[in-house]
């Protein structure tokens, strides 16, 4: 049964593991296990009998924008909506949080946020802050093929 825990310091080296391969093919954006510490209050994990099998972060940008970060679902598990309890979770605790309009995603698999009710945004809409905080250290930068979409939440 998969499980789904907010992470702790401890859990950083099996999160920096699971990711080694996506941010070498430039598919997750690198981050070090400083920025991960910094940030960890903002993760989910998903673990099945205490081994994780997938995380993700929710990052608030301002009180009108939050964003789905670092999904990964490790490959045994891909295909069994582990990523979509993920997003699920971080979309239940932008609500909590009082985020006032959407989440924001960029991905690589556009289709699998659509089915969740995700709408496809031109990336020049983005915050420029976004891009000059986390994009201009993608290995793809500035040529970005991400697809960006938004959540947008009911108030």
């Amino acid at each position: 049964m998969v499980e789904l825990v907010k992470a702790t310091l401890s859990d950083i080296p099996s999160m920096q593991e699971m990711v080694i391969q996506e941010v070498k093919d430039g598919i997750i954006l690198e981050r070090n296990e400083d920025e991960v510490a910094t940030n960890i209050r903002s993760y989910v994990l998903a673990k099945e009998e205490g081994k994780l099998i997938g995380y993700a972060a929710l990052h608030i940008h301002s009180s009108r924008l939050a964003e789905i970060r670092s999904l990964i679902v490790a490959e045994d598990y891909r295909g069994k909506k582990v990523g979509e309890k993920i997003v699920l979770f971080a979309l239940e605790e932008a609500k909590t949080l009082n985020v006032e309009e959407e989440v924001l995603v960029l991905t690589y698999l556009p289709e699998f946020f659509k089915k969740m009710n995700f709408i496809e945004i031109a990336k020049e809409t983005i915050p420029e802050h976004k891009i000059w905080t986390d994009c201009i250290k993608c290995i793809h930068f500035p040529v970005c093929n991400e697809i960006s979409l938004v959540y947008k939440l009911a108030n």
